[in-house]
């Protein structure tokens, strides 16, 4: 049975390998979303600024709470840093703006979202800044080293305002010259991860670090070609291919539960959304059993090395995975 838990560096703080991710859920229902994911059993909350629902997270976890379902610390928080707040003395307005809208003392895990500095917007010209300059169509970088994005992250742990920090969408490349100044070493990497997108050598290599992963997106196109996105619409859907839709059929699962249990199958983490709560139920019925070594060589026989969230294709001029 994989661990249903593992343990972050340099803390030693435990993150459940389950989840519930928070994006894409329209702000009028995350409240109660949230608030039925508790009562199902997720205790990890994968937010982010701009999400456009930080403060309907809050008011989620803070129902559950006040109603006896949790205590705080029972709860794994984590949310993330958006690009325009690289800025030395933007980091920490954007981490006490989650925190205010959390309603919490402190969180969890504050990853960096991407691996890119943008001018940034004031929070009240507009929140959440979104990628461009109001009025304006196309992105501004800003001139933010990423030495001192992360230096500022780091105060963040040393004042107690978070309690790892981490990043998303990072490279191989960047993580390597990363490692070679930090302080405190990152505890997390968030990557999009799927049968189509395996990146084997990088998760093993990020692993090797004593850097723990978790996978986004883990059905793959299912969620990109809900939003329209044509690169997602031109591939076939995990749930509908041949291999995943057999091995289901085998442990009497459904294919989504494939594609969930391949990535523990690896140690990765997963943070999968739904607002139904039987398919909450379902993505978290993915822990007390296993599959065969030939049914995960079976499935990593699919990569494709296909990625859907690539600001390239969302028609940002920021190449960031080349």
């Amino acid at each position: 049975m994989t661990i249903e838990y593992i343990s972050l560096n340099p803390s030693g703080d435990k993150m459940p390998l389950i989840g519930f991710g928070c994006a894409k859920i329209p702000p009028e229902q995350t409240a109660e979303v949230i608030y039925n994911a508790i009562k199902v059993g997720y205790r990890l909350f994968d937010g982010g600024s701009n999400y456009y629902n930080e403060k309907q997270v809050g008011d989620g976890i803070r129902m559950a709470i006040n109603d006896g379902l949790v205590e705080r610390k029972e709860i794994f928080v984590i949310s993330k840093l958006w690009c325009t707040n690289h800025a030395k003395e933007h980091v920490r307005q954007a981490c006490q703006r989650s925190l205010d809208d959390l309603g919490l003392e402190y969180i969890d895990l504050y990853l960096i979202h991407f691996p890119v500095a943008l001018e940034h917007v004031p929070m009240h010209v507009r929140y959440p800044a979104g990628w461009t300059q109001p009025g304006e169509k196309q992105v501004r970088r800003a001139r933010v080293p990423m030495h001192v994005c992360w230096a500022a992250m780091e105060s963040l742990v040393d004042d107690g305002l978070v309690r790892n920090i981490g990043m998303s969408n990072f490279n191989a490349q960047l993580m390597m010259d990363l490692l070679s100044y930090c302080r405190i070493e990152p505890a997390l990497l968030q990557v999009e991860l799927h049968p189509y997108l395996q990146q084997d050598a990088y998760v093993k290599w990020i692993q090797k670090q004593g850097i723990a992963v978790t996978a986004y997106s883990s059905f793959g196109p299912a969620s990109f070609a809900a939003g329209g996105l044509k690169h997602a619409k031109s591939v076939e859907s995990l749930f509908d291919n041949p291999v995943i839709k057999e091995i289901a059929a085998k442990y009497n699962r459904d294919p989504g539960q494939i594609a969930l249990r391949w990535s523990l199958e690896r140690n990765v983490g997963v943070v999968p959304k739904s607002t139904s709560v039987s398919r909450m139920k379902s993505n978290l019925d993915v822990l007390n059993w296993k599959m065969d070594e030939e049914d995960i060589q079976a499935i990593n026989q699919l990569d494709m090395g296909l990625r859907f969230n690539d600001p390239v294709i969302k028609g940002w001029d920021l190449p960031i995975f080349l």
